[in-house]
Protein backbone atom coordinates (compact mmCIF):
# COMPACT_ATOMS: atom_id res chain seq x y z
CA UNK A 1 0.00 0.00 0.00
CA UNK A 2 1.31 3.44 -0.94
CA UNK A 3 1.81 6.37 1.39
CA UNK A 4 -0.76 8.14 -0.80
CA UNK A 5 -3.75 6.05 -1.90
CA UNK A 6 -6.71 7.45 -3.83
CA UNK A 7 -9.44 5.38 -5.41
CA UNK A 8 -12.36 6.48 -7.57
CA UNK A 9 -12.14 10.21 -6.89
CA UNK A 10 -15.01 12.27 -8.23
CA UNK A 11 -15.26 16.07 -8.07
CA UNK A 12 -17.71 18.27 -9.95
CA UNK A 13 -17.93 22.05 -10.14
CA UNK A 14 -21.09 23.96 -11.01
CA UNK A 15 -24.66 22.73 -11.26
CA UNK A 16 -27.13 21.73 -13.90
CA UNK A 17 -26.03 22.34 -17.47
CA UNK A 18 -23.01 24.27 -16.22
CA UNK A 19 -21.74 21.33 -14.19
CA UNK A 20 -18.26 20.13 -15.10
CA UNK A 21 -16.81 16.92 -13.68
CA UNK A 22 -13.05 17.50 -13.47
CA UNK A 23 -12.32 14.21 -11.69
CA UNK A 24 -14.25 11.13 -12.76
CA UNK A 25 -12.94 8.04 -11.01
CA UNK A 26 -9.30 9.07 -10.64
CA UNK A 27 -6.97 6.52 -9.00
CA UNK A 28 -3.48 7.17 -7.63
CA UNK A 29 -0.96 5.27 -5.52
CA UNK A 30 2.40 6.77 -4.52
CA UNK A 31 4.97 4.90 -2.45
CA UNK A 32 7.36 6.37 0.05
CA UNK A 33 10.52 7.50 -1.71
CA UNK A 34 8.68 8.02 -5.00
CA UNK A 35 8.14 11.23 -6.96
CA UNK A 36 5.11 11.29 -9.25
CA UNK A 37 4.49 14.18 -11.65
CA UNK A 38 0.94 14.93 -12.83
CA UNK A 39 0.53 16.78 -16.11
CA UNK A 40 -2.49 17.82 -18.15
CA UNK A 41 -4.03 20.74 -19.95
CA UNK A 42 -5.01 23.87 -18.06
CA UNK A 43 -8.29 23.36 -16.22
CA UNK A 44 -8.07 19.58 -16.33
CA UNK A 45 -8.29 19.28 -12.54
CA UNK A 46 -4.64 18.93 -11.50
CA UNK A 47 -4.85 21.45 -8.65
CA UNK A 48 -8.20 20.01 -7.60
CA UNK A 49 -6.55 16.61 -7.32
CA UNK A 50 -3.84 18.00 -5.02
CA UNK A 51 -6.42 19.77 -2.85
CA UNK A 52 -8.28 16.49 -2.40
CA UNK A 53 -5.10 14.53 -1.65
CA UNK A 54 -4.10 17.11 0.94
CA UNK A 55 -7.54 17.15 2.62
CA UNK A 56 -8.10 20.79 1.66
CA UNK A 57 -11.23 19.73 -0.21
CA UNK A 58 -13.56 16.72 -0.07
CA UNK A 59 -14.45 14.41 -2.98
CA UNK A 60 -18.03 13.64 -3.88
CA UNK A 61 -17.06 9.98 -4.19
CA UNK A 62 -13.98 7.87 -3.73
CA UNK A 63 -11.51 7.24 -0.91
CA UNK A 64 -8.21 8.82 0.13
CA UNK A 65 -5.64 7.48 2.58
CA UNK A 66 -2.54 9.32 3.72
CA UNK A 67 0.24 7.56 5.58
CA UNK A 68 -2.09 4.65 6.35
CA UNK A 69 -5.00 6.78 7.60
CA UNK A 70 -8.21 7.22 5.68
CA UNK A 71 -9.17 10.90 5.56
CA UNK A 72 -12.69 10.58 4.15
CA UNK A 73 -15.45 11.46 6.55
CA UNK A 74 -13.20 12.82 9.28
CA UNK A 75 -14.25 16.05 11.01
CA UNK A 76 -12.39 19.21 10.10
CA UNK A 77 -10.58 19.27 13.43
CA UNK A 78 -8.97 15.91 12.70
CA UNK A 79 -8.19 16.92 9.12
CA UNK A 80 -6.35 20.00 10.42
CA UNK A 81 -4.08 17.75 12.48
CA UNK A 82 -3.53 15.34 9.60
CA UNK A 83 -2.59 18.22 7.29
CA UNK A 84 -0.20 19.66 9.87
CA UNK A 85 1.51 16.39 10.67
CA UNK A 86 1.40 14.29 7.52
CA UNK A 87 1.26 16.69 4.56
CA UNK A 88 3.63 19.41 3.35
CA UNK A 89 2.33 21.83 0.71
CA UNK A 90 4.39 23.83 -1.79
CA UNK A 91 2.57 26.30 -4.06
CA UNK A 92 3.50 28.27 -7.16
CA UNK A 93 2.82 31.59 -5.40
CA UNK A 94 4.84 30.62 -2.29
CA UNK A 95 2.02 31.64 0.14
CA UNK A 96 4.41 33.11 2.69
CA UNK A 97 2.87 35.41 5.32
CA UNK A 98 4.07 38.87 4.18
CA UNK A 99 4.44 40.32 7.69
CA UNK A 100 6.72 37.50 8.88
CA UNK A 101 10.36 36.91 8.04
CA UNK A 102 11.39 33.84 6.09
CA UNK A 103 12.45 32.01 9.26
CA UNK A 104 9.26 33.06 11.08
CA UNK A 105 7.20 31.60 8.24
CA UNK A 106 8.95 28.27 8.74
CA UNK A 107 8.51 28.40 12.53
CA UNK A 108 4.82 29.26 12.11
CA UNK A 109 4.17 25.82 10.63
CA UNK A 110 6.05 24.31 13.58
CA UNK A 111 3.49 25.77 15.99
CA UNK A 112 0.33 24.41 14.38
CA UNK A 113 -1.88 21.94 16.30
CA UNK A 114 -0.51 18.46 15.69
CA UNK A 115 2.97 19.70 14.78
CA UNK A 116 5.98 17.39 15.10
CA UNK A 117 7.35 17.59 18.67
CA UNK A 118 10.78 18.58 17.34
CA UNK A 119 9.42 20.95 14.69
CA UNK A 120 10.80 24.18 16.17
CA UNK A 121 14.30 22.71 16.25
CA UNK A 122 13.83 21.30 12.75
CA UNK A 123 12.86 24.77 11.52
CA UNK A 124 16.26 26.20 12.40
CA UNK A 125 18.09 23.22 10.95
CA UNK A 126 16.17 23.36 7.68
CA UNK A 127 16.83 27.08 7.23
CA UNK A 128 20.53 26.42 7.69
CA UNK A 129 20.61 23.26 5.57
CA UNK A 130 18.84 25.00 2.68
CA UNK A 131 21.40 27.83 2.68
CA UNK A 132 18.94 30.43 3.94
CA UNK A 133 20.64 31.59 7.14
CA UNK A 134 21.68 34.97 5.72
CA UNK A 135 18.15 35.61 4.41
CA UNK A 136 16.33 34.28 7.48
CA UNK A 137 15.45 37.70 8.91
CA UNK A 138 14.15 39.24 5.68
CA UNK A 139 10.51 39.73 4.86
CA UNK A 140 9.14 37.92 1.79
CA UNK A 141 9.16 41.06 -0.39
CA UNK A 142 12.88 41.40 0.33
CA UNK A 143 13.61 37.88 -0.92
CA UNK A 144 14.16 36.59 -4.44
CA UNK A 145 11.62 34.17 -5.87
CA UNK A 146 14.02 31.30 -5.39
CA UNK A 147 14.61 32.23 -1.75
CA UNK A 148 10.88 32.52 -1.11
CA UNK A 149 10.26 29.08 -2.58
CA UNK A 150 13.12 27.54 -0.59
CA UNK A 151 11.56 28.96 2.59
CA UNK A 152 8.24 27.48 1.43
CA UNK A 153 9.91 24.07 0.99
CA UNK A 154 11.43 24.37 4.48
CA UNK A 155 7.98 25.17 5.86
CA UNK A 156 6.54 22.15 4.05
CA UNK A 157 9.17 19.85 5.58
CA UNK A 158 9.28 21.24 9.12
CA UNK A 159 6.80 18.71 10.51
CA UNK A 160 8.58 15.80 8.81
CA UNK A 161 5.53 14.91 6.68
CA UNK A 162 5.09 11.58 4.94
CA UNK A 163 3.61 13.35 1.90
CA UNK A 164 4.73 16.46 -0.01
CA UNK A 165 2.29 18.00 -2.50
CA UNK A 166 3.69 20.61 -4.88
CA UNK A 167 1.49 22.66 -7.22
CA UNK A 168 3.55 24.21 -10.06
CA UNK A 169 6.40 24.91 -7.59
CA UNK A 170 8.74 26.30 -10.26
CA UNK A 171 6.16 28.29 -12.22
CA UNK A 172 7.36 31.68 -10.92
CA UNK A 173 11.08 30.90 -10.87
CA UNK A 174 13.95 31.32 -13.30
CA UNK A 175 15.57 28.07 -14.52
CA UNK A 176 18.43 28.14 -11.99
CA UNK A 177 16.16 28.74 -8.99
CA UNK A 178 13.68 26.22 -10.34
CA UNK A 179 16.35 23.55 -10.62
CA UNK A 180 17.37 24.19 -7.02
CA UNK A 181 13.80 23.78 -5.77
CA UNK A 182 13.29 20.62 -7.82
CA UNK A 183 16.45 19.23 -6.29
CA UNK A 184 15.02 19.87 -2.82
CA UNK A 185 11.78 18.07 -3.70
CA UNK A 186 13.71 15.14 -5.11
CA UNK A 187 15.77 15.01 -1.93
CA UNK A 188 12.53 15.01 0.10
CA UNK A 189 11.48 11.86 -1.74
CA UNK A 190 14.94 10.43 -1.17
CA UNK A 191 14.27 10.70 2.55
CA UNK A 192 11.34 8.31 2.13
CA UNK A 193 8.49 10.73 1.51
CA UNK A 194 5.87 10.41 -1.21
CA UNK A 195 6.04 13.47 -3.47
CA UNK A 196 3.24 14.42 -5.87
CA UNK A 197 4.14 17.23 -8.23
CA UNK A 198 1.70 19.04 -10.53
CA UNK A 199 3.55 20.72 -13.37
CA UNK A 200 3.63 21.71 -17.01
CA UNK A 201 7.41 22.04 -17.16
CA UNK A 202 9.73 19.45 -18.69
CA UNK A 203 12.42 20.15 -16.09
CA UNK A 204 9.99 19.06 -13.37
CA UNK A 205 8.84 15.88 -15.09
CA UNK A 206 12.48 14.95 -15.60
CA UNK A 207 12.98 14.45 -11.84
CA UNK A 208 9.91 12.20 -11.49
CA UNK A 209 9.93 8.43 -11.19
CA UNK A 210 6.58 8.36 -12.99
CA UNK A 211 4.63 10.87 -15.06
CA UNK A 212 0.83 10.60 -15.14
CA UNK A 213 -1.51 12.59 -17.37
CA UNK A 214 -4.90 13.75 -16.16
CA UNK A 215 -7.30 13.12 -19.04
CA UNK A 216 -11.11 13.11 -18.93
CA UNK A 217 -11.03 13.05 -15.15
CA UNK A 218 -8.70 10.06 -14.81
CA UNK A 219 -4.98 9.53 -14.38
CA UNK A 220 -3.25 7.59 -17.12
CA UNK A 221 0.41 6.52 -17.31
Amino acid sequence: MGVVEARGLVRTFGRGRAARRVLDGADLSVAGGETVAVVGRSGSGKSTLLHLLGALDRPEAGTISLDGRRVNGRPERELTRIRARSVGFVFQSFHLVPELSGAENVRLAARLPGAHPDAVGRAGSLVEDLGLSEAAGRLPHELSGGEQQRFAVARALVNDPAVVLADEPTGNLDPAAGAQVLGLLRAAAGDGRAVVLVTHERSATDIADRVLRLEDGRLVG
